[in-house]
């Protein structure tokens, strides 16, 4: 920690607590989406939400986060993703613990509230290996479903091919879709703390390593594959779009 506490804020940027902020939100936003349909179920019965709402639900809820808040933050809510921008440099390191930190807030606050004020439902909502899938699979298929999350995101950032508004599409339309024919096999996670926030919060820890290795080491495979496709990092835009493009 250096003085001032510049090692988690970024001192030299005077928006730095609203960049925070959005991320916990963002996150917070995300988790809800991600684990509530399962906790609803649970709570409701039966299939109040089905699975084809479940799946898409999380995709949408990220596009929608990116169109409000993703010039104040850049709109991450996914470690894979503030890591990755950052190893592409087109984030600086010295904001990627308060980030993380804000992220992982978020997720066990949505886990929590929805404990809370729903009741906990043994394994609702978390994900988990599906019937005949170990952990050693799943942890291959979270790299493999993280890799692509992160190269349509690095991809649209990017100044060689940048689509603006469009990313939003991009990146939720990925998610949905990976959830949809991927769920049955790891539930889709892609983001270590939208399956370890809840996963603590519901003292349901199960896999962990799988959830937690998978996304973190798709990160350098993803930033190698945008290398070959678009070269180094760290051009105005891209820089623009990780960072939030809002000013003091």
């Amino acid at each position: 920690m250096t003085a001032g506490g510049e090692a988690i804020v970024d001192g030299g940027d005077p928006l730095w607590w609203r960049r925070f902020f959005g991320e916990y939100l963002g996150t917070f936003l995300l988790v809800l989406a991600s684990v509530g349909p399962g906790v609803v179920n649970q709570r409701i019965g039966a299939e109040a939400v089905s699975r084809t709402a479940a799946v898409v639900s999380p995709g949408l809820m990220v596009a929608s986060i990116i169109l409000f808040m993703g010039a104040v933050a850049g709109a991450h809510l996914n470690p894979s993703v503030t890591l990755a921008f950052a190893l592409r440099r087109d984030f600086p390191w010295r904001r990627v613990p308060g980030y993380l930190l804000a992220q992982f807030a978020g997720a066990v606050s949505a886990a929590g509230l929805l404990a809370g004020s729903l009741g906990g439902h043994g394994t609702a909502g978390l994900t988990l290996p599906g019937p005949g899938v170990d952990a050693r699979l799943a942890l291959l298929w979270e790299l493999i479903l993280t890799v692509g999350l992160l190269s349509a995101i690095l991809g649209t950032a990017s100044g060689a091919q940048n689509v603006g508004g469009l990313a939003a599409v991009a990146v939720g339309g990925y998610l949905a879709l990976a959830g949809l024919w991927a769920s049955p096999l790891t539930g889709a996670s892609m983001n270590v703390f939208r399956s370890l926030g809840p996963a603590l919060v519901y003292g349901q820890p199960r896999a962990w390593w799988a959830y937690l290795l998978g996304p973190l080491l798709a990160v350098p495979v993803a930033v190698a594959i945008a290398a070959v496709l678009r070269g180094p990092g760290g051009g105005r835009i891209s820089r623009r779009t990780a960072q939030g493009t809002a000013r003091h």
